[in-house]
């Protein structure tokens, strides 16, 4: 039975709509909280609560980098079983499209204006 307590623990970690939008999100690679707050329209602690979910599955790890962290998708398998999905339900899923952050994040994506110009963050 251990090994369906382990497909269990999998299918219930990829098992909710936030956590399927943010798996979408980290097959572009990795990105930071700020990024996926600004596409998915969502509080950056109920975001975190979700990755934490994904964290403990072992699907995603998280990076820091000065006052960001940054996510990927560590079991690139799972993309396999989310293409499966879709071709079941018979759904394609399209992301929206990422606004720019309420946050001054200096992540690059986070930073584009709206020709899609990576803009520079001065330190002062």
């Amino acid at each position: 039975m251990d090994s369906y307590d382990t497909q269990s623990v999998f299918l219930k970690a990829i098992s909710h709509p936030t956590r399927l939008a943010i798996l979408d999100i980290l097959r572009e690679g990795e990105q930071c909280v700020c990024h996926m707050e600004a596409t998915l329209g969502l509080r950056q602690a109920y975001i975190s609560q979700q990755l934490m979910i994904l964290k403990e599955a072992g699907l995603v790890e998280s990076r820091r980098d000065g006052l960001n962290l940054y996510y990927r998708v560590i079991k690139l398998d799972v993309f396999k079983v989310l293409d499966t999905v879709s071709i079941v339900t018979n759904i394609t899923i399209k992301l929206p499209v990422h606004k720019q952050a309420k946050v001054d994040c200096p992540c690059p994506k986070c930073n584009v204006n709206t020709s899609g110009e990576i803009l520079q963050t001065i330190n002062a």
